[in-house]
């Protein structure tokens, strides 16, 4: 009986915060520099993840999100089939150090393994897309995700198409401790999903926050290592001078979760709520 009522007061807690989330990261709107495939390997294509960090300075349940990505102009939105969310922490956390890296650097790469994902064919995540009009990317990174020495690829050049906003609700939500961490959104749609690039440094309606790492990117054939999108694969322009670097157009809301006590009593609640669900799929 008792840990029953623990289930209900975590659960009621649960609720009260989920109703009143903030929105804890934006790293600004899309500024058509890039696009980056970001895709589940659905129907025997390449998995491809495109990663940009954020950072949590008191432990936060994760409620919701948007990006805005690429599709092609003449696709249906009822043709997105799939979302998933990753959660990363900073390389060498959830890594191996041991093994000799293929890539350039790990350094302030995400790490090996996923800390937490959620997918909408599970479901512990709700999405919907709203399509904004034709958008152009001066260059994208589809293909040429490779291991050290032929990471420096270039790019496979400009790209136009849909741009497409998505909204997010983690029906199961992240319960994530202070930390650094990465955001990874894959999409599942005929043809590409090619997240979109935002302004490095962040600027408004952004919100800038330090250090920013510049994001990353990595296919299955790469995995466990990862390539910096802009200093690695897009490397150093023709005339000289430094690689670009880049941000993903993303954001966050939650709450923050300062007490220990919350932080348990909210652990314990999804914990139950997801196993509820499960139940309830199962039954």
């Amino acid at each position: 009986m008792l840990r029953r009522f623990a289930s209900i007061i975590g659960l009621a807690a649960l609720l009260s915060v989920a109703a009143t989330a903030d929105q804890l990261v934006n790293t600004g709107l899309p500024d058509g520099k890039l696009g980056a495939l970001s895709r589940t390997g659905s129907g025997g294509l390449l998995e491809t993840e495109a990663a940009d960090d954020f950072i949590l300075n008191t432990p936060a349940l994760i409620t919701g999100a948007s990006f805005y990505g690429l599709i092609g102009s003449t696709v249906s939105l009822s043709d997105i089939s799939q979302v998933v969310a990753e959660i990363y922490r900073v390389f060498p956390k959830d890594s191996d150090t041991v093994r000799t890296p293929n890539v350039p650097t790990r350094t302030n790469s995400p790490s090996d393994v996923a800390f937490g994902s959620r997918d909408s064919s599970v479901p512990d995540l709700s999405f919907s897309a709203t399509s904004l009009g034709l958008f152009g990317v001066g260059n994208s990174v589809v293909n040429g995700i490779n291991p050290k020495p032929n990471q420096t690829t270039g790019g496979e050049g400009p790209v136009s198409g849909q741009e497409v906003l998505f909204d997010v609700t983690f029906t199961t939500p992240f319960l994530l401790p202070a930390d650094h961490y990465f955001f990874v959104p894959q999409v599942t749609v005929p043809g590409d999903f090619l997240w979109l690039s935002a302004p490095r440094p962040i600027v408004a309606p952004g919100t800038p926050f330090a250090p920013d790492l510049q994001a990353w990117i990595r296919n299955e054939n790469l995995a466990p290592d990862w390539l910096r999108i802009g200093t690695d694969i897009v490397g150093s322009p023709v005339t000289g001078g430094p690689a670009p670097t880049y941000n993903l157009a993303f954001t966050l809301d939650g709450t923050s979760v300062p007490e220990p006590s919350s932080y348990i009593l909210l652990g314990s609640a999804i914990l139950a709520f997801a196993a509820a669900g499960r139940k309830k799929l199962k039954g």
